[in-house]
Order: structure tokens, then sequence, then C-alpha cells
């Protein structure tokens, strides 16, 4: 069973969704917050950096924000790609209940770890609930309960509990280890954790 399309994530750019000035300021704007960091980084300062005057990038962008949730939703959708690549790779539900949540982690810790400063995006849109994360968590929840109905049509999961309270539980239980704000507050022995939790939801899960 393929996974569902999930909707496209939101924007609030401005002008033609196509736009090569558009990718212009975002790629020199992710360029700009990996060196100087989000919080102090104003559209000024980003104006003086790629060579455009103020006004001009406000008829591609209504704020700082609205770039900086252009880049978020890159890096977001970078995780998401990871995780379809890993699923697609793997037989079995609950062997790709595993490779889910073993990918996320990974994925976000690699790119909001490794770069303090693209995370300080992240977590400010995590802590601000920007339309970007929501979309994110919305896709994460629908890939999950793509893997419950399968699991459940293939006779690996109980079918006891309504679908969406199953998913939500679980969702609950993973989020810790999903969400930036949580996620830096849950590193010691995250690998022992990742293991134990999805062998903890496999086993909640047994018909």
């Amino acid at each position: 069973m393929p996974m569902k399309n999930t909707a496209p994530y939101p924007t609030t750019a401005r002008g033609p969704a196509d736009h090569d000035v558009r990718d212009q300021i975002v790629a020199a704007a992710t360029d700009h917050f990996r060196r100087y960091g989000y919080e102090k980084t104003t559209v000024s300062d980003l104006a003086k950096a790629i060579g455009f005057s103020k006004a001009y990038i406000y008829k591609f962008f209504e704020s700082k924000q609205a770039i900086g949730e252009m880049i978020c939703t890159n890096c977001l959708r970078e995780i998401e790609n990871d995780v379809r690549e890993a699923i697609a790779t793997v037989e079995g539900p609950p062997e790709k209940l595993r490779r889910m949540f073993k990918t996320i982690v990974e994925s976000s810790l690699r790119l909001f770890f490794q770069d303090r400063n693209l995370f300080e995006i992240a977590a400010s849109a995590a802590g601000g609930r920007w339309p970007a994360t929501i979309a994110y968590e919305e896709c994460l929840h629908g890939m999950l309960q793509d893997i419950l109905q399968q699991g459940r049509l293939s006779g690996d999961f109980e079918r006891k509990t309504p679908l969406d309270e199953t998913a939500r539980s679980i969702y609950l239980v993973m989020r810790p280890y999903l969400h930036p704000l949580m996620l830096q507050y849950n590193l010691e022995n995250i690998e022992e954790a990742r293991m134990q939790l999805s062998s903890l939801i496999l086993r909640s899960l047994s018909p």
C-alpha cells in the first residue's frame, strides 16, 4: 500500500510561485542565518548582504519570519523525504515503524544540531507554531497512521483501538524526540531511548 500524498506546506511568500529572485533570497538568507543567527539578523542586514534593497525583498516576503519559514520548510521537507525513502526500503509495517522513528531522529539531529544557527530557526518555528511546523507534524502523523493501517490489514497490529486514538497516542510518545524544542533536552541516551520506545510501541500494537 503506497503512502498517501500530503498537502503542500503553507507559504507566506509573495509574488509568483516560481521565481529565481525568491530562490536567490532564500539561499542568501540561509547562508546569512547560518553565519550570524536568525534572531540577530534583520531584513536590512539581509538586503545589504544580498545586494537588494529592503523594499525589493518585501516584494517577495512580507517579513523576516516569512523568509525563515521558507528555510524551515526546506529543512522539514528534507526530513520528510528521508523518512519516505527509509520506509520504502524495508518490508512489513513493524519494521517501517521502527525505521520511521529512527530516521526522523537521525535526520533531525543532523539538520538541527550540527548547525546551531539553523536550529535557531527551527526552534523559533516550533515555539511559535509556524504553519510549516504544523504541516510537518500533520505529515508525520499521516505517515504514522498509514503504517498502522497497513499493519492492521496485514495482521501485525491490533484492530480494537480506534485508529485515530492509536496514532495520536504513539505520536505523543515519539514527540519528545521529534520536536526541535524537546529534542535538545532529550539527547542523553537518545539512541537507547529510541530503540526501547520503538520496542514498547510495537509490543503495545501486538494483536
